[in-house]
């Protein structure tokens, strides 16, 4: 992810995105910078608008809810109510398992930031 935040970041203050900048980027930030990954970054960004590609992924969401209108609009909350407390019961029962296959399988936000 973090060579997609170096070519976001030098996408907001209008620098060029290639190689030696996003290098730049990640050097600044202290990580082992890839050369293949660079490259490869740099390649599949080459013609893409970053702004519009941001616009459209932002938009989706709001796409979705808003086309079905008022009465469409109250069965997507009943829908959205009844899958959040399903939800809600599916953690209340497995809430104690998920915890423990956690910790022993090391994963989880605490073993990535030690």
């Amino acid at each position: 992810m973090e060579y997609i935040y170096a070519a976001l970041i030098l996408n907001e203050t209008d620098e060029e995105i290639n190689e030696e900048n996003i290098t730049a980027v990640l050097e600044a930030a202290g990580t082992d910078v890839e050369e293949s990954r660079v490259k490869a970054l740099v390649a599949a960004l080459e013609d893409v608008d970053i702004e519009e590609a941001i616009d459209t992924a932002a938009a989706v969401p709001a796409a979705g809810g808003a086309a079905g209108g008022a009465a469409g609009g109250e069965a997507d909350e009943a829908e959205e109510a009844e899958a959040d407390a399903d939800e809600a019961e599916a953690d209340a029962d497995d809430g104690d398992d998920d915890e423990e296959d956690d910790d022993a399988s090391g994963e989880g936000l605490g073993e990535l930031f030690g």
